[in-house]
């Protein structure tokens, strides 16, 4: 659209560059800006035009421009607020949508801006805000009319204050100068009386200073109810309520069939066609989509602003006809369609790209800069990068579960890490919440899974979460999909092909397919990815050329001939995790590394072969700005699906489930007055809102799917609310809870519950002392993470442990070698060492003997209390080991330089030399280096060399090509 800035009015200059709300007045056919103080504040005698900016996480900003007309404002002064609120369309790039907004009748969406209400006051621009301090100062007996689920209609100049305005099917607020009287009508909803109490709360906070008693009255309780005796006695005495009389308010647009109409020239034309489809909408016209109670004006991408005015009188012009005297429009631009408008539509296919808006935007700034005028925020914002956090604690318990058949075998602690792509697996997290432990219990389906055992895996998993009185989150993941917070669970992690599962096994055997289940002595390739040594992975892939990527570090193996290789994209973190899950995948084994472009015959020949490869990371779903929607249910058992908009805490009503969206993640909230029989239907309601998608989002079918019990509220949930845990704890309805809240002023707290002790489904302790939790933490970025105990180190100590409390937990990625290079132990500790390190060999998988370090002096110890003394005795044994290897792992290095290898001048051992030493480990070229030579290459000695890190060895080493 070509845009003459002469046609844009200058009370637009610098709007919507940033977050947040802003409003004009129509003054004299004049946009006037409204000070942010007086926001929420509107007359009845005028027309506003109110733009919501919102910041997306995608870093670009999204505009929301709704035009309000009061019940009293001129048709004059409205046709204003309409071709201004284009205007304003165009100064910001022609991408906002623009609603029309009528009095007593707006959208949920205009009113979650200004919650819990708005109260009209009666004037105009003549009158002004005077009217409104008057109100504010001389307190008059209003009666309210509160109508709305999720956000309240409030009606009040219409409702004069006499019985005969009362009827059971609303809710009314009575304000007298001592006392608010809420009166519920018996035919109103539970969440209907729950949110009239915000404006209760609203108007004690602004009109009586918060010191003000609050009495709720039920239809149908007589003058023996003290307060509801009072409240009569203010309308002369109870008498029977008649029935609702009709009014102007509760008229109803009948609903009718959808018609598209083309704008030509000003007039509304009827499109011929058997089904609506995207196809219909040609980008040089404007159209409406007339659908009763709101009619829908698409402006192509290509149309003047003239032609875009044109289809807004159009619309004013349908919307006066008698039969729908309160029905809104919303304006849309092409590209920028919203949710509700695409399904109207049978088929709808995404012909414009955001990205030509970007460029259209960008045109539309430089226009503004020509003028002088401020463009900061007008064009799209970089996104902030940020590294996602998993919000939970990571030093809880685990036990994860293979699922066969109708069973489900435990797997130990060595193994619960390693999942088949083949398999269905059941995990359960218990991890330390602010007053009690908190459960995590979830089923994970490999890519190759059967439908017989994800089947088994959902029953299973439901048991459990029964056996907890259904106080778990239950999370149900797909492979290839998992969330941050399942790896930073299980913090080294390996994906390998195949299957164990007896079910997989038969349905390969049926099928006479290839069992392509992993085996360490054929040939394997693993791509590396995570963020760090407490969320690493490694993902099995297709052994052949074309699975490579140069933004990823690979492992491949076969047998014992181990390759390294390191794309030219991936970075020094990369490299780090690919050493570490190396002594996961192949310990003790002698690897080969390669940079990308240095690959050897032999790398090639074990991947078939040479092939292109991409170069891009994979890329993963991002999380979207949250929505959220009630899910309702008729007797029919029917849900009714609404979007609750600048949603709260507060929004979350116990007696309704709801779906959080988030498009990375769906969680679905069950409050706990939702009766037994829907509750037992939330994963199904998940699994429906993802097939649906009801934001036409493409949602994949695998997105990771939680259910979350209220009360119980995981800490990866409540970051997307400013949340009160005491809120969440209370008892009663959303009615009595918000009834206490207003009546005492604060949140009310429930009695905590105490710390209970998971059903262990292993015939063992679920949860293991504080002393005992070794997983590092990572529940907030503000957190210092804390590594956890190395694999070694947690089968050494299971040896001393009770099996009755033992630590369950998967473990850490941090691996460390015990290679002493001599070792005289003590003889009379010999046996109880012996019989450790036999435990430490086997989680390892090492055919190497492993000896204890000698331990040069010991200091004495007190004798301790026989009933702590095996405790005792493995802790302090696990700490001298630990140490130990600590202290080994940093020498290893250093004993290459002692035993007395030839020396030979660094020109020779270089990779590239002309005259290269033959007949030496090329691995390890510096180890022939001379100290001083060593030193004058490497800037520092042998010894602070091999204390580094392995992959700040090997950039060294590639930096001076010895690697």
């Amino acid at each position: 659209m070509a845009v003459s800035m002469k046609n844009v009015d200058s009370a637009f200059q610098g709007a919507g560059q940033k977050a947040g709300l802003e409003i004009w007045r129509i003054e004299n056919f004049c946009p006037v800006p409204v000070p942010s103080s007086s926001h929420g504040k509107f007359f009845t005698g005028d027309s506003y035009i109110i733009l919501k900016t919102t910041a997306l996480k995608s870093g670009a900003l999204r505009h929301d421009i709704h035009y309000w007309l009061g019940k009293d404002t001129s048709q004059d002064e409205a046709g204003t607020a309409a071709i201004k609120t284009v205007e304003l369309d165009a100064a910001l790039g022609s991408r906002a949508v623009q609603y029309r907004e009528i009095q007593g009748h707006e959208t949920e969406k205009f009113l979650s801006y200004f919650k819990p209400c708005i109260i009209p006051q009666q004037g105009g621009v003549s009158s002004g805000f005077k009217h409104t301090e008057i109100n504010e100062q001389e307190h008059t007996t209003r009666l309210f009319v509160c109508r709305g689920k999720h956000v309240v209609h409030l009606f009040y100049h219409q409702v004069p204050f006499a019985r005969s305005s009362l009827n059971h099917d609303d809710i009314f607020i009575l304000d007298t100068k001592s006392k608010i009287f809420q009166f519920n009508g018996s035919n109103s909803s539970i969440q209907e009386r729950a949110k009239a109490l915000e404006v209760v709360q609203h108007l004690k906070d602004t009109y009586h200073e918060g010191k003000c008693e609050v009495a709720a009255v039920e239809d149908g309780k007589l003058m023996a109810d003290a307060e509801a005796g009072e409240f009569w006695g203010l309308f002369g005495g109870f008498a029977p309520l008649p029935r609702k009389a009709a009014s102007e308010d509760d008229k109803k647009v009948e609903p009718s069939s959808t018609k598209l109409l083309c704008v030509v020239k000003g007039q509304a034309l009827p499109v011929e066609a058997d089904s609506l489809t995207r196809d219909l909408l040609d980008t040089n016209k404007c159209y409406l989509l007339d659908c009763g109670i709101e009619v829908y004006i698409w402006m192509g991408r290509n149309t003047s602003l003239e032609e875009r005015k044109n289809a807004t009188s159009a619309a004013e012009e349908l919307l006066r006809e008698p039969a729908r005297p309160h029905a809104h429009f919303i304006r849309i631009i092409e590209g920028f369609e919203t949710v509700s408008f695409r399904s109207k539509f049978n088929k709808w296919t995404q012909k414009t790209e955001v990205a030509v808006s970007e460029d259209g935007r960008g045109k539309v700034a430089a226009l503004l800069r020509r003028q002088g005028l401020n463009v900061k925020g007008l064009t799209k914002a970089a996104p902030a990068r940020e590294e996602p956090q998993p919000y939970i604690d990571c030093t809880g318990n685990l036990q994860v579960w293979r699922v066969n058949g109708k069973e489900k075998t435990l797997l130990p602690p060595s193994e619960q890490s390693k999942f088949y792509s083949g398999d269905c697996h059941i995990f359960q997290y218990t991890y330390p919440g602010e007053d009690k432990e908190e459960y995590l219990i979830g089923t994970w389906f490999g890519k190759k899974s059967i439908e017989e055992d994800r089947t088994a895996a959902i029953s299973l998993a439901g048991k459990m979460v029964e056996s907890l009185k259904s106080q778990a989150v239950q999370a149900r993941l797909y492979e290839g999909k998992e969330p941050i917070q399942f790896f930073s669970i299980f913090q080294s992690f390996l994906a390998y092909k195949g299957g164990l599962s007896s079910g997989y096994k038969k349905f390969v055997a049926e099928n006479t397919i290839a069992d392509e289940t992993y085996s360490k002595d054929g040939v394997a390739l693993f791509r590396v990815q995570g963020s760090g040594p407490e969320n690493m992975q490694a993902i099995q892939v297709e052994p052949v050329a074309s699975s490579l990527n140069s933004s990823y570090c690979y492992i491949l193996h076969s047998a014992d001939t181990v390759f390294t290789w390191f794309g030219s994209l991936a970075t020094s973190v990369d490299q780090e995790l690919a050493e570490r899950l190396l002594d996961l995948i192949k310990p003790n084994v002698q690897t080969k590394p390669l940079k990308e472009g240095t690959e050897t015959e032999q790398f090639w020949s074990l991947l078939g072969g040479k092939s292109e490869y991409p170069s891009q990371k994979i890329g993963k779903e991002q999380e979207s700005d949250p929505h959220l929607y009630s899910c309702t249910f008729s007797k029919g058992r029917k849900s009714v699906v609404t979007e609750v908009f600048n949603f709260t805490q507060d929004d979350l009503m116990t007696e309704d489930i709801f779906v959080l969206d988030c498009c990375s993640d769906i969680f679905v909230w069950v409050g706990q007055q939702v009766d037994s029989k829907t509750r037992l239907q939330a994963l199904n309601i998940g699994e429906k809102f993802i097939e649906q998608d009801f934001l036409i989002q493409n949602l994949s079918r695998e997105t990771p799917l939680f259910i979350i019990m209220e009360g119980s509220e995981p800490p990866f949930f409540t970051r997307f609310f400013n949340w009160d845990s005491a809120k969440s704890a209370m008892h009663g309805n959303s009615f009595q809870r918000k009834l206490a809240i207003v009546r005492g002023g604060v949140t009310p707290t429930s009695d905590k519950p105490k710390r209970r002790v998971a059903p262990s489904h292993s015939g063992r302790s679920a949860v293991p002392e504080k002393s005992q939790r070794s997983r590092s933490m990572s529940f907030s970025p503000e957190h210092v993470r804390v590594r956890g105990r190395s694999p070694a180190f947690t089968a050494l100590a299971a040896n001393f442990e009770n099996p009755n409390t033992r630590n369950l937990s998967t473990p850490p990625p941090v691996v460390r070698k015990l290679y002493p290079k001599s070792g005289s132990p003590d003889s009379a500790t010999v046996a109880a060492k012996s019989a450790a390190i036999a435990t430490l060999s086997a989680s390892f998988d090492r055919p190497k003997e492993v000896m204890i370090p000698k331990v040069s002096k010991v200091s004495p110890e007190k004798k301790p209390k026989p009933e702590a003394d095996a405790k005792e005795s493995m802790i302090a044994m696990s700490n001298r080991i630990e140490t130990l290897t600590i202290q080994e792992d940093a020498k290893e290095g250093e004993a290459e330089d002692e035993e007395g290898l030839s020396i030979f001048p660094f020109d020779r051992l270089k990779t590239a030399s002309t005259d290269p030493v033959t007949d030496i480990d090329v691995t390890k070229r510096e180890t022939y280096l001379s100290s001083v030579e060593f030193k004058e290459k490497f800037g520092m000695t042998k010894e602070a060399f091999y204390k580094l890190p392995k992959w700040k060895q090997n950039r060294l080493k590639m930096a001076l090509q010895l690697f």
